[in-house]
């Protein structure tokens, strides 16, 4: 497999609990298959030669690089936030899954790693300072009391019909 940002040929190396591709004679990125990177995100979790050379590389992604070509299925791959690191953004083929880490990510997600109670926290406070957000939850409750407001009436209708039946 050759290296998406570099080109260079990629080389297997055991991380662990994974086998991963990693870019050691060019730009030192690393390439995670689908489900790998979950494996690997927490500071605790595999443990190698290969996996500690990669954590000592340096952060070098260039700001103005296009980009990058899923080194398996070849479409653009996606950047963005890494869910349980809101500091780092990686990028993600939406088709295999696979995702690609410039040199240096790696650790920073480990040390940027998030909880689930964490995550679920940051989730939260990104929502609420999107007005977008706000403008749904605000219509949300619009139509729940419109809902509420029509099944009062057909109630009441309903309660209307039905009491002088009963003799009330």
């Amino acid at each position: 497999m050759n290296c998406p940002v570099c080109g260079k040929t990629m080389i297997e190396a055991d991380f662990g609990d994974a086998y991963i591709d990693i870019c050691k004679h060019g730009c030192k990125g690393i390439w995670f298959d689908w489900g790998e990177l979950t494996k690997l995100d927490e500071n605790n979790e595999g443990f190698s030669k290969a996996i500690e050379e990669a954590m000592l590389y340096p952060r070098i992604n260039k700001p103005d690089r296009p980009q990058i070509k899923c080194p398996n299925c070849g479409i653009p791959m996606r950047p963005h936030k890494y869910k349980s690191s809101k500091e780092v953004s990686v990028d993600e083929c939406y088709a295999c899954g696979g995702f690609f880490l410039d040199s240096g990510e790696l650790c920073q997600v480990r040390e940027n790693f998030m909880n689930e109670a964490e995550r679920d926290a940051y989730v939260q406070k990104l929502l609420d300072d999107d007005p977008r957000w706000q403008q749904y939850k605000e219509e949300k409750q619009r139509a729940k009391a419109m809902a509420r407001s029509k099944a009062a009436g057909k109630f009441a209708k309903i309660l209307s019909i039905r009491l002088p039946r009963i003799g009330l």
